[in-house]
């Protein structure tokens, strides 16, 4: 077994996406930023039947991209890339700013 040195240790300082541990523990416990107030505010009038909306900036805070997992019954009888095209056209004017988004759609289980 090789000996354990400071060297070795630096990757498990540092949390995913290399960003500092630091960085991402502050995220966990930070309150939505702007962007994701914004995007979630634009969902719950584009989706009013959505009964789950989740907008997390996977940026690091700057808005570059997000991603974005919402449930909602207005999904029902289509298919995932219909109701991925519905995000899209629900944010067309915010994409316009983004380096890229991730898009999880569902229907609510009863």
């Amino acid at each position: 077994m090789a000996a354990w040195s400071p060297a070795a240790a630096v990757p498990l300082l540092r949390g995913t996406r290399r960003l500092p541990l630091l960085h991402w523990a502050q995220r966990m416990f930070a309150s939505q930023t702007e962007g994701e107030l914004k995007v979630t505010q634009i969902l719950r009038e584009k989706f009013p039947r959505a009964t789950a909306i989740k907008v997390t900036d996977i940026s690091g805070g700057c808005g570059a991209m997000y991603e974005i997992k919402i449930e909602s019954e207005e999904f029902k009888e289509k298919r995932t890339v219909q109701q991925h095209q519905m995000v899209n056209q629900a944010l067309k004017e915010e994409i316009k700013g983004m380096h890229g988004l991730r898009i999880f759609t569902s229907v609510p289980k009863h």
